[in-house]
């Protein structure tokens, strides 16, 4: 008798982190559909355990995921811990490893040494290439929200927010921002939409850009805005669209919502370290003021979950298996051959 598809939903280590890329619901669904589902307790989660248990899911101890069985898909947002060094399963998360990043090397010879694979979500595409699950929505609007409040008013620490009251906040915001010129790079992406969407609440109509207008940067008119919002996704290296050398002019805040930080495909090459949710907001030596926090979307947990365990479900009733998820494998296999300079095979 064919063994049952198996997924693993693990707890997350990062403590800012209250998404789940599965929900109850979902997940519930799997489980009718014949998929094994095992649910990690978590006490930050957005949805509580028993949530899931009420579906039908098994639940397990928090980091219990290597000891799974060696076909679970093991699925996830972000890091890993440290252990185990040798990483043997399936894994679906957000790796940021393809794209030469900070770190990316030490987690790819993980997978190398214990034969597992990393099938990033960023990477999980249709035949148009377009991501088939994200969180770019809920990032763009959530990074141009902390945009409108920290120049209205002092931001201070952060914690999840109600998306009602949210969204009052960014009207009341509206008074404060008279007058102020805003700008979203890559306005006609999901994130950049997100941005745009918060903005309009605050009163204000940004100025988009999109491909055309990055092509032949005017770096005048980019610096003649008060407010940047970046929400850009590029592959591979390009020109920057600002530079700590550049002249701040009317510049007061720049939120980066791609937060490509140490790759070659970072367009904002202009601060070292990101900014958090105990420190949202930076001061650059050019005076302008910096918002990099890359996970945005989990200060809307319950949306953002919603929304992106609603488009993940379809392709994890069969995990690991169909075109979606021969694209992630693909992209797996390139960045450990630019790595290790070896071809990668997976049965």
């Amino acid at each position: 008798m064919p063994t049952k598809p198996t997924i693993w939903l693990r707890a997350e280590s990062r403590p800012t982190e209250y998404r789940a890329p599965l929900s109850p619901r979902d997940a519930g669904t799997l489980v009718a559909a014949g998929v094994a589902v095992t649910v990690e307790c978590s006490g930050q989660r957005v949805f509580p355990d028993a949530a899931y248990a009420g579906f039908g899911c098994r639940l397990a101890e928090p980091g219990s995921w290597s000891t799974a069985p060696g076909d679970a898909l093991i699925l996830g947002l972000k890091e890993l811990p440290g252990a185990p060094g040798e990483l043997r399963h399936r894994h679906a998360f957000f790796g940021h490893a393809f794209k030469c990043q900070p770190g990316a090397a030490a987690l790819l010879a993980r997978f190398q040494r214990g034969g597992g694979m990393l099938l990033d979500l960023e990477y999980l595409t249709d035949a148009e290439g377009e991501r088939v699950a994200a969180f770019g929505h809920w990032a763009g609007f959530m990074g141009a929200a902390l945009g409108v409040l920290a120049l209205a008013g002092p931001l201070g620490s952060l914690a999840p927010f109600d998306c009602p009251a949210l969204v009052d906040a960014l009207r009341a915001a509206a008074p404060a921002l008279a007058g102020c010129r805003s700008l979203v790079i890559g306005a006609r992406g999901r994130s950049g939409r997100g941005a745009v969407e918060a903005l309009a609440l605050a009163g204000l109509a940004p100025t988009l850009w999109d491909v055309a207008e990055t092509r032949r940067l005017d770096h005048a008119a980019l610096v003649g805005h008060h407010l940047l919002v970046n929400a850009v996704g590029i592959a591979g290296p390009a020109r920057p669209f600002l530079t700590s050398r550049d002249p701040p002019g009317r510049l007061r805040l720049v939120v980066d919502v791609t937060c490509d930080l140490g790759s070659p495909a970072n367009a904002l090459p202009i601060y070292e370290r990101m900014t958090d949710w105990q420190t949202p907001v930076a001061t650059l030596p050019s005076g302008v003021r910096l918002i990099a926090i890359d996970n945005l979307p989990s200060l809307l947990p319950q949306e953002a979950s919603a929304d992106f365990s609603s488009a993940l479900r379809p392709h994890l009733a069969r995990p690991g298996e169909g075109p979606v998820w021969a694209a992630a494998a693909q992209a797996f296999s390139a960045a450990m051959r630019a790595a290790t300079g070896q071809e990668i095979e997976h049965a």
